[in-house]
């Protein structure tokens, strides 16, 4: 793996805008209007590089679509945090031939943290001839090229040589919200944690320049967004390959005092990194929402450190209740995973007293993945699945319940949310904490926010009134 990172020049940016042009000439001359759909798994910074994907292929002259039936391009951008979704992604694409049978000029692309898996590439150029085209994150860039060559060539194109991790700053983006936008700070990790694929694929950290992403950050403000969530793997670690003296924190500051009405999120923190000057800077400032996602995935020191975590027990518990003693009002949620290699019983109890102790708002929890090419993945691991899957179920009753009890303390609290979409016939709201929140209320009111007393609960949202009318979104 090449620790060098690429900046992809203007020159270069500029060619796949001319390769955008040949694929939209190549429909003209055809006089049809091609489709195209992108099908996202995984995290959040998959859905980013979707944004892009489809930005690229709205340039090249596509409607984007929300079908792969009679799709002319149909891009599955891939998660490889996990077998299941492997899995899921592999039975998908499977399901693409009939969908090519009844369009037979239907191009299909396989993208994402999966495709920077030699094992992958190789399987879908063995057995997957459909697939037209394969292509790393690193090559995310270059992607109407690659189309451009399906297209010309008739050839099928694989673009996965581990080459250095890249930054193209200036690719279309066809975002999912208005309301609501992602912003990447920051590319691959450096953390190379026993368990996880993720350095391998997404290749180790790089960080944008601080004055592009406040022009990101200002473009989106000016379009009337009202949250801008930071993207990174751990974007604790931002600036630490920049020349210029900058962390995350000052960062963050930066972006809190641009003109406008918007609140800031970011994920994900990792908690060797995440420390007082990060809360204090989360406390100073409005806009940074007061919600923090930081991953503790266990319990026990002796498992954080076969995990390759570089913090312990007692160092995450000091780092929480400094947190919460500058942010009393700070809504925490967290990833764990359980049945590590080696996870004793009493270790679980310490996942599990550790999630008492700290009452979590929620949790995303998962069962070990073993993932080929990590070093978990050739641990010896003598527990059986059924007690893996006991102990799973063991922890989700738990925060389950812990949840319950958060959510039913906000019960007669009047709090200002963002209203950000409908489901069915009330409309949906989020707290500065993120909870979900259901009321009954005009579609106008989208894009506002508004005073809402909540009213009910439940282990995963909230049910609310509202009160007034506070300003609407400006368009």
């Amino acid at each position: 793996m090449s620790n060098k990172t690429t900046v992809i020049s203007k020159e270069l940016l500029e060619q796949q805008f001319e390769y955008c042009d040949k694929v939209a000439a190549y429909w003209r001359e055809r006089e049809t209007a091609p489709k195209a759909y992108v099908e996202t798994y995984g995290c959040q910074q998959n859905e980013a590089d979707s944004e892009k994907i489809r930005g690229y292929l709205t340039q090249s002259g596509y409607t984007i679509t929300d079908t792969a039936e009679g799709a002319d391009v149909v891009v599955m951008n891939t998660c490889a945090i996990r077998e299941h979704a492997e899995q899921r992604v592999f039975g998908n694409l499977g399901a693409l031939v009939h969908t090519k049978r009844r369009h037979p000029g239907q191009k299909i692309f396989l993208c994402g943290c999966m495709a920077g898996e030699e094992i992958v590439s190789t399987r879908i150029k063995n057995s997957y001839h459909h697939v037209d085209g394969v292509f790393s994150t690193h090559h995310l860039w270059q992607f109407p090229e690659i189309l451009y060559n399906v297209l010309s060539k008739g050839k099928r194109q694989f673009y996965v040589a581990d080459e250095a991790g890249s930054i193209a700053e200036g690719i279309p983006q066809v975002r999912d919200h208005k309301l609501k936008s992602w912003v990447s700070i920051m590319y691959g990790c450096n953390n190379f944690c026993t368990y996880c694929i993720v350095p391998y694929v997404r290749g180790r950290e790089r960080s944008r320049q601080p004055e592009d992403i406040l022009s990101e950050c200002k473009t989106l403000i000016a379009a009337g967004c009202k949250e801008i969530t930071l993207l990174g793997q751990n974007v604790n670690s931002y600036g630490k390959d920049l020349e210029q003296k900058i962390d995350f924190s000052d960062l963050l500051a930066q972006i809190a005092q641009l003109e406008g009405e918007f609140l800031i999120r970011f994920m994900t923190s990792h908690p060797r990194d995440a420390g007082q000057k990060l809360f204090d800077t989360m406390a100073k400032y409005p806009k940074i929402a007061k919600q923090l996602h930081l991953p503790f995935q266990s319990g026990s020191s002796r498992v954080l450190k076969a995990m390759n975590r570089h913090y312990d027990r007692e160092k995450y518990l000091a780092a929480v209740a400094y947190a919460k003693s500058v942010m009393p009002e700070l809504v925490l949620t967290s990833d764990v995973i359980v049945g590590f290699p080696g996870e004793t019983a009493e270790e679980f109890e310490e996942t599990l007293t550790l999630i008492e102790q700290v009452r979590y708002d929620a949790l995303f929890t998962f069962i070990f993945s073993p993932r080929h090419g990590t070093p978990a993945a050739s641990m010896d691991d003598p527990t059986p699945k059924e007690e893996k899957n006991r102990r799973f179920d063991r922890l989700c009753a738990l925060q389950n319940r812990i949840s319950e009890e958060i959510h039913a303390a906000y019960v007669g609290k009047t709090m200002r949310c963002l209203v950000d979409g409908q489901d069915g016939d009330h409309l949906t709201a989020r707290t500065e904490g993120g909870r979900l929140v259901r009321f009954a209320g005009d579609g106008a009111l989208i894009g506002t926010y508004q005073n809402i007393t909540i009213t009910g609960s439940t282990t995963w949202s909230l049910t609310g009134k509202m009160q007034n009318a506070e300003c609407r979104m400006q368009s």
